[in-house]
Formats: structure tokens, C-alpha cells, sequence
């Protein structure tokens, strides 16, 4: 008889925009033997708004956890802890909209999930076995963001 298989290990990696979130979790992924890591990114979850004007997605609060449909990450999550695979969204952050594709991700012995917000809602929070929280100075990310966009 079969031992019954353990449940990935879930990283959550937060912290303020341009702090690093990404590197870390592409530092961890790359620490880890090929094909024993999946990343998610909480930015994929953000609410489809394609069917607002511009001027009201432009008065969206993107850094609020209202713009984001964390609960179906944590559906997500839980499925991937059962050692099912899932569709993450595909979101245009030009149009504000989930695309019709989505990007399958397989079950993997740790799941790295990375965004600003992944310790605010408790749900999310319970989830995560190892919390990472990346603190950069302000004038860093500052300037990280401007370089960026």
C-alpha cells in the first residue's frame, strides 16, 4: 500500500513594488532541482475590467485588494495542494482584461507565489507554509519602477 503523497510546500513571497518579489521567487525556482517548481504570480488574478471605459479603469486602485480575485488563487492553490493542476488566468494589463487563454500549471513538490498583496487576505495567508517578505528601501523601488515602466 501506497503511502499517501505530501502536499506541496507553498512560498509566498510579498513586498512593496520594485522591492525584488520577482527575483526572489526566480532565485528560489532556480535553486530547486528542473520540473520540482511552479511560480504564480498574484498579478495574473486581477479582476477583468476590459469592459469599463478608459477613464474608469483609470481610476482603479490596482494596488487594492479589491482588483484582485485572490479567492479564486486560493481555489487555485488548494487544488494544486491536492495535486491537481490548474488554468491561471492570462491578464493585458494594456486593456485590463483576462485573455480567453489561460496557462496550465502542474503540481510540483513547491509552488512560489509572488505579488504585493499575497499576505493581506487571510485565506491567502493560511495557505502559504513560508511567508518572504522583501524590504527595499523606498528610493530604490522608487527608481526600480520608473526604469521599469
Amino acid at each position: 500500500m501506497n503511502a499517501p503523497r505530501k502536499p506541496p510546500l507553498i512560498v509566498g513571497v510579498a513586498g512593496g513594488t520594485g522591492s525584488g518579489k520577482t527575483t526572489v521567487a526566480r532565485k528560489i525556482a532556480e535553486a530547486m532541482p528542473p520540473g520540482s517548481v511552479s511560480s504564480i504570480e498574484h498579478d495574473a488574478y486581477y479582476r477583468d475590467f476590459g469592459q469599463l471605459s478608459p477613464e474608469e479603469r483609470a481610476a482603479i486602485n490596482f494596488d487594492h485588494p479589491n482588483a484582485l480575485e485572490t479567492s479564486l488563487l486560493v481555489e487555485h492553490l488548494r487544488a494544486l495542494r491536492s495535486w491537481e493542476a490548474v488554468e491561471v488566468p492570462l491578464y493585458d494589463f494594456k486593456t485590463h482584461s483576462r485573455l480567453p487563454e489561460t496557462r496550465r500549471i502542474e503540481p510540483t513538490p513547491l509552488i512560489v507565489v509572488e505579488g504585493i498583496l499575497v499576505f493581506v487576505e487571510e485565506a491567502l495567508r493560511d495557505l502559504l507554509d513560508i511567508r518572504i517578505f522583501v524590504d527595499t528601501d523606498a528610493d530604490i523601488r522608487v527608481f526600480r519602477r520608473v526604469r521599469r515602466d
